[in-house]
């Protein structure tokens, strides 16, 4: 796999080159602002990008922009978010657009090399990665959360962070036929298709999280 890293901190563009390294992902470049992200992408043609939030000359929404650009010029573009804090409006924006191959994780998440790596491929096969942080704010803001269980949702947590029913039963120490049982009844109380697709089912509840403004 090859990725383009787009991040204004030299340190942490190093320190991100040497942990893709060791998991034998190749980075094709290494940039500092938006601008030069977007030449490589004519350039290297890679299988994901790494792309930092705020980038320069404002430190805003540099990186998102840069983001929504490469996926008007390539719609399939796999594009992994970096940011020091939850920036909801961002999430909202990329996920109601098209949450396919797409993360958007904090930065505190690359310290578990592991954990960002196996992020970073799901991205790149056209998975979904959101941070358990950015979910949680999103799950927050709409109301009729309420009518789920405090189970249900930590199960809607997990499937929106792109878990499968293994990986699900796996982290609450539950059996799958349980959280087959909780899925049907999530899809049933949001009112959304059932479906066995594993991306089409994260696809589904992004949709959900994303389809209502905070405070509707």
């Amino acid at each position: 796999m090859r990725v383009v890293i787009a991040e204004d901190s030299g340190l942490l563009r190093d320190a991100l080159g040497r942990l893709l390294a060791d998991f034998d992902i190749e980075v094709a470049a290494s940039v500092p602002t938006a601008e030069e992200l977007l030449r490589a992408a004519e350039d290297r043609a890679p299988d994901a990008y790494v792309v930092d939030v705020r980038l320069p000359p404002t430190f805003t929404d540099e990186g998102v922009r840069a983001a929504l650009e490469l996926r008007r010029r390539e719609p399939a573009a796999k594009v992994l978010l970096l940011s020091q804090a939850v920036e909801e409006r961002y999430a909202r924006d990329l996920v109601a657009q098209n949450a396919e191959g797409l993360g958007y994780l904090l930065k505190d998440r690359v310290a578990d090399g592991a954990e960002f790596v196996d992020a970073l491929r799901r991205v790149a096969d056209g998975g979904t990665a959101l941070d358990p942080e950015v979910v949680r704010q999103l799950l927050v803001r709409r109301r009729s959360i309420d009518d789920l269980t405090p189970r249900e949702r930590d199960v809607l947590q997990l499937m929106a962070e792109g878990r499968t029913n293994a990986a699900i039963a796996r982290q609450l120490v539950v059996t799958k036929g349980a959280v087959e049982k909780h899925v049907a009844n999530i899809f049933g109380k949001l009112r959304l298709a059932p479906s066995t697709d594993d991306n089409r089912r994260i696809l589904a509840v992004l949709a959900w999280l994303s389809a209502a403004p905070p405070g509707s």
